[in-house]
């Protein structure tokens, strides 16, 4: 159990009347209590508690009906090592996601209004009930698999102290207007899926296919949420399902639909979610709260999305920050947010950061460190966190830069290639096209130099292109997953080379 444990991150599903070789046998009335006592202490050897998922019987060769019994097992938290999956939420403009996370994290049913109004950072989102901005919200499930945000007076570190699995949200915007805010999101915040909100009464419409081709394009397994099913009628919710199945069995999607009725089809579709291309699809009210359990129960289950040898071996790199955000609090100084891409961060580490526009990378010392609003000492890959930097110069700052370790002699560049495919360009692609380009958390003007292999490109063909950065060098590394756009241009691709500069070349290149 205890390698289990470590598989899973902490969490493992354990199946009682199964035997080794994978022959559903079942097990008795009388002898199924005895075997869950009997899995109840071990796991109360190792620290964890268990929670039975669902009984099933079986057709066995035996006068006495027999069941299999699906028991999740899961670590008591421990001095805040808990399990945390990141999810971006992503919907066309007034399909209700924010209004979705203020119920799941508040426990409080929609007034009609929109409740989620409280979770908007700006006058105007709440004026307008439209998200604009990037926000998070978290939600956490002790050992036993129940939420802990509903008790009176929780605070986010006592959510933090409490839980077992911390499922943090992502709120992405959904107007049109602000699609480049939600590009940063999916690119920089490396979310382990993405939930996709679906309005019953609009069906595909707006920016829904949209966010649909970003989640596919770079390779983001996501769920379905339709939403808003009390304003409609049940043709009407039936008609948008239909609709989403056919989307997502079209040659681009390669998807398998899975609509969840039932807490039998969200365990199931939590448990195939990772290893097939199974797309689970809810359909479910924030006003009446019409199948919002089963959500619960899909995301209490829902697995990590990367194994613990992955997770050890990017451990083992030398450190590295993506900035996401920054500000300057009082009494603290300045503070950044963003996600520790590998290594292990600690309170008191020496740091540089950069690349400065000049091409340089200035060095620093990590204050403090919180995750999820609660103070944390340790930072491990994968994890996102605020660090406090002091008196460290906010102006010294941008969205973009990278915190590494001195060890690593990071390189910078202003030219790279990368392997593209165009997704859609209304004529032809050609030299001298200048597109926005996302990698990671880089976000940067660059103009097209040069095609390798052909002078132009067309919708759907691919070709190795050579980009130069406009404003200023950035800290890019081979193989990193690459977007760009501009107007209703679109394509993906990843980066093949970088051509490394100094910090001298750099300043000749962009004209300083």
């Amino acid at each position: 159990m205890k390698w289990r444990l470590q598989e899973g991150r902490g969490e493992a599903v354990y199946q009682m009347g199964v035997e080794d070789n994978g022959l559903l046998v079942g097990l008795a009335e009388e002898e199924m209590p005895a075997s869950l006592k009997t899995l109840h202490r071990v796991a109360e050897k190792v620290g964890a508690d268990i929670t039975v998922l669902r009984e099933r019987e079986v057709d066995y060769d035996s006068d006495v009906p027999r069941k299999i019994t699906e028991v999740l097992v899961r670590k008591v938290p421990d001095n805040q090592q808990f399990l945390d999956l990141r999810v971006a939420v992503l919907g066309n403009v007034d399909s209700g996601t924010s209004t979705l996370l203020g119920v799941l994290t508040q426990g409080e049913l929609d007034n009609g209004r929109g409740r989620g109004l409280n979770l908007f950072r700006h006058l105007h989102e709440i004026q307008s009930g439209r998200t604009s901005s990037i926000s998070f919200e978290i939600l956490g499930f002790n050992s036993k698999g129940e939420v802990v945000n509903y008790s009176d007076s929780r605070t986010a570190e006592e959510i933090c102290e409490s839980s077992s699995k911390m499922i943090t949200f992502i709120d992405l915007a959904g107007h049109h207007k602000y699609l480049h805010t939600t590009i940063f999101g999916l690119t920089s915040y490396c979310p382990d899926c993405a939930l996709l909100l679906v309005s019953a009464n609009t069906g595909i419409a707006g920016t829904t296919r949209e966010h649909l081709a970003l989640a596919l394009a770079l390779k983001v397994p996501f769920f379905i949420r339709v939403s808003k099913v009390d304003l409609c009628a049940k043709t009407t919710v039936e008609r948008t399902v239909r609709q989403l199945e056919q989307v997502l069995k079209q040659p681009g999607c390669h998807k398998v639909p899975m609509l969840v009725t039932s807490e039998d089809d969200a365990v199931t579709a939590a448990q195939q979610f990772v290893q097939s291309h199974v797309t689970p699809i809810f359909t479910l009210s924030s006003l009446s709260g019409e199948s919002l359990d089963l959500l619960k129960v899909f995301l209490n289950i829902l697995p990590p999305l990367t194994n613990s040898k992955e997770q050890e071996e990017r451990m083992q790199q030398l450190t590295e920050f993506q900035v996401d955000e920054i500000y300057t609090v009082p009494e603290v100084g300045t503070v950044v947010g963003g996600t520790l891409s590998s290594g292990i961060c600690r309170e008191g580490d020496q740091l540089v950061v950069g690349p400065t526009d000049d091409g340089c990378f200035l060095e620093l010392r990590v204050c403090s460190i919180q995750r999820n609003r609660s103070a944390c000492r340790v930072l491990r890959a994968g994890q996102a966190a605020t660090l406090a930097l002091g008196d460290f110069d906010c102006a010294l700052l941008r969205k973009g830069m990278a915190m590494v370790s001195p060890e690593m002699n990071p390189t910078i560049c202003s030219v790279f290639e990368a392997e593209i495919v165009l997704l859609f360009h209304a004529t032809t692609f050609r030299q001298g096209f200048q597109v926005t380009v996302h990698v990671g958390n880089v976000r940067q003007t660059a103009v097209v130099e040069k095609f390798h292999t052909k002078d132009k490109l067309r919708t759907g063909e691919k070709a190795v292109v050579r980009f130069r950065f406009l404003k200023h060098p950035e800290y890019l590394k081979v193989g990193a997953k690459l977007l760009f756009r501009e107007g209703v241009t679109r394509g993906i691709g990843h980066v093949t080379d970088v051509q490394a500069i100094t910090a001298g070349e750099a300043q000749a290149n962009m004209g300083f």
